[in-house]
């Protein structure tokens, strides 16, 4: 139940402001992290997320690659993989962009990845750690 609630919390904003239909992303990345790993996870999100939130995503998922514009076609970017994320200096700058746009990054450490996602968002937050969020934080 708490689950659920988390997502209905964080998924919703993005797709409750309107009847149109939304299409999410894998992000494809450089560094051979494996960026394809997992290749059922988003389907099933948005199948649930359909069905159960009465969202209206479209079930086509796309692909799209760090550094390209497209990502702001976007409201939410998937990423996943099983070890190195390497941004380059201009794909950490699109990333930024996008994130301070108000697009979403959902990160899923399919084994392996925590050490090179901290790197890699690091260049895209130069200034700012990676903490976690306690439980009482009113998101939860």
């Amino acid at each position: 139940m708490i689950k659920k609630l988390i997502f209905i919390l964080l998924l919703s904003p993005l797709f409750l402001f309107s009847q149109n239909s939304y299409q999410i992303a894998v992000l494809k990345y450089n560094g051979g992290g494996d960026w394809y790993a997992n290749p059922t996870s988003l389907p099933n999100l948005v199948e649930f997320c359909n069905k159960n939130i009465n969202t209206n995503i479209n079930n086509e998922i796309a692909t799209v690659e760090v550094g390209s514009l497209d990502i702001f076609n976007y409201p939410f970017l998937h990423m996943t993989g099983h070890g190195n994320v390497i941004f380059s200096f201009n794909e950490a700058e699109n990333l930024r962009n996008y994130l301070l746009a108000g697009g979403f990054l959902h990160i899923d450490d399919n084994y392996g990845m925590d050490p090179f996602i901290r790197s890699a968002i690091k260049k895209v937050f130069p200034n700012t750690d990676l903490i976690e969020i306690p439980p009482s934080h009113p998101i939860f």
